[in-house]
């Protein structure tokens, strides 16, 4: 790998480290010619569908669009980042498992929904009223009266 530094050709691994969690390695290393040193990481690289959204358009999957929905859905609510961050896990796995190229928007947003409906009623609520976009109240109450059964 080359130096950052300098931009010498050749560079020496002098630790190496596996995370916590076991996601990426980590790993220093020291520049042949400035002797200087500096990290890098090792991730596995996934490659997730594109998203279609309800217009047509394309777009990368892009994972803090989803953290994002999350936390916002979840706003003040008694759950851990953990809970959080497991969840948004099982979408991606399920993503990864379905083998298309592209999976509509609107499929990812059924399993957002899936997951909050596990984890906290009210952020469940909170988010499919935004997502389903209810025209009055009739279509709110229906929500409630399915998520007190």
């Amino acid at each position: 790998m080359k130096c950052p530094f300098c931009s010498h050709a050749e560079t020496q691994v002098v630790e190496t480290r596996v995370s916590e969690d076991g996601d990426f390695i980590r790993r220093r290393r020291q520049c042949g010619a400035c002797e200087k040193r500096f990290t890098t990481y090792e991730r596995p690289e996934v490659n997730f569908p594109a998203v279609v959204k309800k217009d047509g358009r394309r777009i990368d999957y892009d994972r803090s669009k989803l953290q994002g929905s999350f936390k916002l859905a979840l706003r003040k609510r008694p759950v851990s980042t953990t809970q959080i961050d497991s969840a948004m896990e099982r979408i991606e796995e399920k993503l990864l498992n379905l083998g298309q190229r592209e999976v509509m928007s609107n499929r990812i947003g059924e399993l957002v929904m899936r997951e909050l409906k596990k984890l906290d009623k009210v952020a469940y609520v909170r988010f499919a009223s935004v997502y389903r976009s209810f025209e009055d109240v009739d279509e709110f109450r229906a929500l409630v009266d399915e998520v007190r059964k």
